[in-house]
């Protein structure tokens, strides 16, 4: 009996030390060669305190400050980890949208459209009369809406994983895919998703989530003038592809880029292969329209394939 116990103690050692071993090698291979430095900016906006992470590297002269835009019930914690990778080719920030992360918790949720009516009220007060984005899940209904009411500050967009039709998945499939997607995660995404949603609430996250069920970007997308790239991965099963192709096909300068194996919280779990998406696309090298390419990254990793989709019109967009 002894040794059965020996054994089983053994075994589960071992089972133990090979579980941190893989999620090492999970955490590890998300982290990018250069990391940049992060602290914390403080602003008032219309009566709100508004938290934001503002890179302070040094970056070459020239190059856009770029804006990341979290997702339901995150915050700029979130998009640390893209935020870092992005920082030794731009000016990086990140805010609080107001009532997430650390920023101010007004009575009341905001709707798409009022939230990015702050976004550009904080861009004034951060000195930022023009940027490239990126956002991801509810952070790219922010940006259509922004991109259609400021369009002159938008130089472009980085829509990863925007949130699909809901015709495409109803919100009982929506969430069942919620929960399939974060096992593609890396393993501490699970302690920031529920730390921040504990911060935001459960009123303000579900008030959010209906208003961006029922904001409808299909009819927005066509009127979008700013070159706008579509990133998807390959295991992002809250985002059907046919529903990212559909969003890139809806944009007059719409791409799409695929990432091999990655989920929907790129920024987070995957920001080198994004990275990489992001300094090509706005500094305007490796996207030729109407030429697809696929490349090799270090150790014969896929990286992302582009390819710009032909402007068919939508059968539901078209004019009646």
């Amino acid at each position: 009996m002894a040794l059965d116990r020996r054994t089983i103690a053994i075994a589960a050692g071992a089972a133990a030390v090979l579980a941190g071993w893989l999620i090492w090698r999970r955490e590890s291979g998300a982290r990018c060669a250069r990391h940049g430095r992060l602290v914390s900016r403080w602003s008032s906006v219309r009566g709100i305190r508004m938290h934001a992470r503002v890179s302070i590297d040094a970056v070459p002269i020239g190059r856009p400050p770029v804006v990341l835009v979290h997702g339901l019930g995150m915050s700029s914690r979130y998009m640390v980890p893209l935020a870092k990778c992005l920082a030794a080719d731009f000016r990086v920030h990140a805010p609080d949208l107001p009532g997430f992360g650390l920023s101010d918790k007004p009575c009341g949720a905001f709707s798409v459209g009022e939230l990015a009516d702050v976004l550009a009220a904080w861009m004034d007060e951060a000195r930022i009369p023009r940027a490239a984005f990126v956002g991801n899940s509810l952070g790219c209904e922010i940006l259509v809406d922004f991109a259609l009411r400021y369009p002159g500050r938008v130089l472009s967009l980085v829509l990863q994983g925007p949130t699909p039709d809901p015709a495409f998945l109803s919100p009982v499939r929506q969430i069942a895919h919620f929960f399939v997607t974060g096992l593609f995660e890396r393993p501490s995404l699970g302690w920031v998703a529920l730390s921040d949603y504990l911060r935001c609430g459960v009123r303000r996250y579900v008030s959010t989530f209906r208003d961006m069920i029922a904001n409808r970007i299909e009819g927005k997308l066509p009127r979008i003038a700013a070159p706008t790239l579509v990133v998807w991965g390959t295991r992002d099963y809250l985002v059907p592809r046919r529903s990212a192709e559909r969003v890139a096909r809806l944009l007059p300068q719409g791409s799409l880029a695929v990432i091999p194996g990655a989920a929907h919280g790129i920024n987070y779990s995957q920001p080198g292969p994004l990275k990489d998406c992001v300094l090509d696309f706005v500094l305007g090298r490796g996207i030729e329209p109407g030429s697809p390419a696929r490349r090799r990254g270090r150790r014969g990793r896929q990286e992302p394939s582009w390819r710009s989709l032909s402007r068919t019109p939508d059968p539901e967009t078209r004019p009646r």
